[in-house]
């Protein structure tokens, strides 16, 4: 259904100091930038963009929007968590650990980002 996300950064070289370390910690290579100023993250087929806005205007985050990465399992949601601190981000919500629900149990991690993105780490935990 998705083909790629973008968030807005006021900062590009503080998003890419922050997510190249988010993205190292799980396997990702460091992001590229292309001729407009824009970060570029491929990884595992997936695409994930940093951007100056492009009307000019104060990048800002979306009220109740989570972004989620799929990690395989608790030491990389662990490793991402921990490299997204170091790299600026903030831990947000509880810490990281399993979420219990009906049917399925989930390893989450949170963090916004410099920027105030709210990003998720996710691991499906074995039935």
């Amino acid at each position: 259904m998705f083909s790629h996300m973008m968030v807005g950064s006021n900062d590009i070289d503080r998003s890419r100091k922050f997510y190249d370390s988010l993205f190292g910690a799980i396997g990702g290579k460091p992001g590229i930038q292309d001729p407009k100023g824009r970060l570029i993250y491929m990884h595992n087929g997936n695409m994930f963009l940093v951007t100056p806005p492009i009307d000019g205007k104060p990048a800002t985050h979306g009220n109740g929007s989570t972004i989620g990465f799929a990690v395989d399992g608790p030491e990389q949601a662990n490793a991402w968590h921990k490299a997204g601190v170091e790299a600026g981000g903030t831990a947000i919500e509880d810490a990281p650990g399993v979420r219990e629900n009906p049917g399925m149990n989930l390893y989450l991690a949170y963090l916004r980002d410099p920027d105030g993105n709210k990003l998720c780490a996710l691991h499906r935990m074995p039935a």
